[in-house]
């Protein structure tokens, strides 16, 4: 249990950790170039440390020094993964089981991919199916982990994804790496995060895109790569916030990502009201990235629908937090894709803060929040083993009254080990 007190101000300047979604597929490619790799800044997590050490499993040699935040990736060449004694544990990351599925079904052997408890109740059939219809050799257990892989030969296909995933879209493309000939076409029905796309360009991959049709050919290698790994702004999300709803607040955060397809919460918070500044804007590993300055303001209500939530998905739990401090009633919806998270998102951000005094209706695909533009009352935040409701929780606590207890307050080491610390370093109490 963690309590956080009222902050009176947030004020300073900072840097937040790697991009945890390009770190993952950093780590994957380099794994599959001829020759090492090198990832500067790459978001040390529980989640990344899980990919390192399911490459090494897999025969890739993974050097961190931790001295010059260097990692280097010693790859094994595009079909040189091989079958570890025992299962490839994922750990709690999502990105890397779904990911690596799509790597896996290219390679020879037979592989298992087990998770924690959390990792093991998410829906894995979702990256199956487009598999199987390549050919592949893939089985869950009741559409769930453990997931058995036998690797084989793999055709083209094109996919239309009946919801916006990233991950899906991801899994499909890797696995075109391997597939007869080509392309391997993805439709996405609303844009998501195209890190995947870029760092294939950056290793030699023919991807092209037209419309939401992303289309990848399979090469004879993938190229080596030195990469600089921005900050990640589902990290920056919560100080952004916290800073917004803090009277007398006035932050800057240094080396962010704004890739358009991640930065729908920042949008939001300007259509809000928020009084931000992105400036220093310039190209670190492929990624866009710039420096964002926020002041505190008073915000209104909005609504979220379906095709905004891809942009934003990891961060309308703080978008809840925004709308109880907000004038007006705001509205999310077509936000199914929460409920297949670490948690069922959706009932943990409700439950959350109805118990510090937030109005908040649970929908079927979103929830419903009146705002009122004052402190919470605060209380006691149960995060159910969730980084994201963890940071909730943190910030709830910051533009409380009484302070908020944070249960498995830990849960941040997921995505974000030094959350509190980093926290600390700038909220005045």
């Amino acid at each position: 249990m963690r309590t956080i007190e009222p902050a009176i101000s947030l004020r300073g300047d900072l840097r937040v950790p790697g991009d945890k979604s390009i770190s993952h597929r950093a780590l994957l490619l380099g794994a599959l170039a001829d020759g090492v790799s090198e990832i500067r800044g790459l978001g040390r997590s529980a989640d990344t440390m899980s990919t390192a050490a399911a490459m090494r499993a897999l025969g890739a040699g993974v050097e961190l020094d931790l001295d010059e935040d260097v990692i280097r990736v010693t790859g094994v060449g595009l079909r040189g993964l091989t079958p570890p004694a025992g299962p490839v544990d994922c750990g709690n990351a999502g990105t890397l089981m779904r990911l690596i599925s799509g790597i896996l079904v290219g390679q020879e052997g037979r592989f298992e991919l087990i998770g924690d408890a959390s990792l093991s109740g998410r829906p894995q059939e979702r990256i199956a199916r487009p598999l199987r219809e390549m050919g592949a050799s893939i089985e869950t257990v009741d559409g769930h982990a453990p997931i058995t892989i036998v690797g084989g030969p793999l055709r083209p296909i094109r996919y239309e994804l009946p919801v916006a995933s990233a991950q899906v879209k991801s899994a499909v493309l890797l696995a075109g790496l391997f597939a007869a000939e080509g392309p391997t076409v993805v439709v996405e029905p609303q844009a998501t995060r195209d890190h995947t796309e870029r760092m294939l360009k950056a290793a030699g991959v023919r991807v092209t895109r037209v419309g939401t049709a992303i289309s990848v050919w399979p090469p004879e290698r993938l190229e080596p790569f030195s990469i600089d790994v921005p900050g990640d702004f589902s990290s920056a999300a919560p100080f952004l916030l916290a800073a917004a709803l803090v009277p007398g607040s006035e932050l800057r955060l240094h080396g962010v990502d704004v890739n358009p397809t991640r930065i729908g919460f920042l949008h939001v918070l300007e259509r809000m009201g928020a009084r931000i500044s992105v400036y220093n804007r310039r190209v670190v590993g492929g990624e866009p990235v710039a420096d964002i300055e926020i002041l505190s303001s008073d915000l209104v209500a909005t609504q979220i629908e379906a095709a905004e939530v891809p942009l934003l998905v990891d961060e309308l739990p703080m978008f809840a937090v925004a709308a109880a401090c907000a004038h007006g009633v705001s509205i999310v919806t077509g936000a199914d894709e929460l409920r297949a998270k670490e948690t069922d998102r959706i009932d943990t951000v409700v439950q959350a803060l109805r118990a510090l005094g937030v109005r908040i209706t649970e929908l079927p695909d979103g929830f419903r929040v009146h705002g009122v533009p004052a402190r919470l009352r605060g209380g006691v935040v149960r995060s159910a083993g969730d980084h994201r409701i963890a940071m909730l929780g943190a910030i709830a606590g910051l533009i409380s009254k009484e302070g908020v207890r944070i249960d498995d307050a830990e849960a941040v080491a997921v995505s974000f080990p030094a959350f509190f610390d980093l926290l600390d370093s700038v909220a005045a109490r």
